[in-house]
């Protein structure tokens, strides 16, 4: 699923959905306006006080000690003022780029771009599953992709207000995405996906976090956490490669790569831990492009998430809405997707808070 990340507050802030909407809406208008340089100068100011504002983002740090195998506390406050940066200037570039010329930035993007394993399933003709971390700029990814192969698909979660929603994907069908909603739409996601494939497309889903109860378990920087099962479904089932894809930040611009395909010939399971593992190895190169500011490991659950995830209860029963029969609850999807107000990615939803 390509993520609308959202603006992390600070603890205790609540703007609420309207006001949030008004605020994405005053960012696009505010930072196409004013010079790159400004624009640039800014979000490293941005970055650099929130970086070291009580010790940076707690949870950002919790996720980053993972990374680097160290204590909470030890990781480097150069890594979490460069992390916060990066995060930063993402923000920057997703609301300036509608007002850029894309087919330049598509045509100087192709320096960047190291991804032979995706020219390889384009000319085979059997359509590219590209999975992604939350890392660097996938905007940036995508614009580069419409412009060398045409519009590609991906799916979006419903937000609240509906504005909000249909502002990012107005955003996104102007740099060629071919959005599909996770509910609501003529056709289920998973469906219209696999057409695409059928049809020799490539799709994009950012696939590093799916805390549902029908996330796949998954050993990530060896801790366990759940990630999407629909990128290895859809391989599976449309015969497309599976190609992990890793996005990250440089002092000359952008880096883009593309692996091998994922093996897919026993399971979902071990598809979706094999992806995980390459997300590790590109996370591990490049930390501080990882913009994770959410809870992602069991270890960092609310109790309230791991009720709803995995069914626990103290008393032993079953958590409210659950079936007795194992299958499926209303509002939970079957097939690896997020359902509406609960998020795959990395970003908050409406009442969500970043710390937890």
């Amino acid at each position: 699923m390509i993520g609308l990340p959202r603006l992390h507050l600070p603890a205790g802030l609540d703007l609420g959905a309207r006001a949030a909407d008004l605020g994405y809406g005053a960012g696009w208008a505010l930072a196409r306006r004013i010079p790159e340089t400004v624009a640039s100068k800014g979000a490293d100011l941005i970055g650099g006080y929130v970086g070291t504002r009580d010790g940076g983002p707690q949870q950002l740090r919790k996720n980053l000690a993972r990374v680097q195998g160290v204590p909470p506390e030890a990781v480097p406050d150069a890594l979490m003022v460069a992390s916060v940066r990066s995060y930063a200037r993402y923000w920057k570039e997703a609301f300036r780029l509608p007002a850029m010329d894309l087919d330049r930035v598509g045509a100087e993007l192709e320096r960047f771009m190291s991804v032979d394993s995706l020219h390889a399933a384009m000319e085979a003709g059997t359509g590219a599953i590209l999975a992604l971390p939350h890392s660097g700029n996938w905007d940036m990814a995508g614009v580069w992709l419409a412009h060398r192969y045409g519009r590609f698909a991906t799916v979006a979660e419903r937000l609240e207000p509906e504005s909000l929603y249909q502002r990012f994907v107005d955003y996104r069908e102007t740099l060629g995405f071919e959005i599909f909603p996770t509910s609501g739409g003529e056709q289920p996601p998973m469906e219209a996906l696999a057409d695409r494939l059928t049809a020799g497309r490539p799709i994009c889903l950012l696939g590093d976090r799916d805390l549902t109860r029908h996330g796949v378990p998954v050993t990530f920087f060896g801790a366990r956490t759940r990630m999407p099962a629909g990128p290895a479904k859809l391989a599976i089932d449309t015969g497309a490669p599976l190609l992990p894809v890793h996005c990250w930040f440089t002092d000359e611009g952008w880096g883009f790569k593309t692996e091998d395909p994922v093996d897919v010939s026993d399971g979902v399971a071990a598809a979706t831990q094999r992806l995980a593992d390459a997300f590790a190895r590109n996370i591990a190169e490049h930390p501080q492009d990882w913009h994770m500011l959410q809870p992602l490991w069991e270890a960092d659950w609310s109790q309230e998430r791991r009720d709803r995830v995995l069914g626990e209860r103290s008393d032993g029963g079953l958590v409210p809405g659950e079936r007795s029969d194992g299958g499926s609850v209303p509002g939970e999807r079957s097939d690896g997707g997020s359902v509406p107000g609960e998020r795959s990615h990395g970003g908050s939803v409406p009442g969500e808070r970043s710390h937890g």
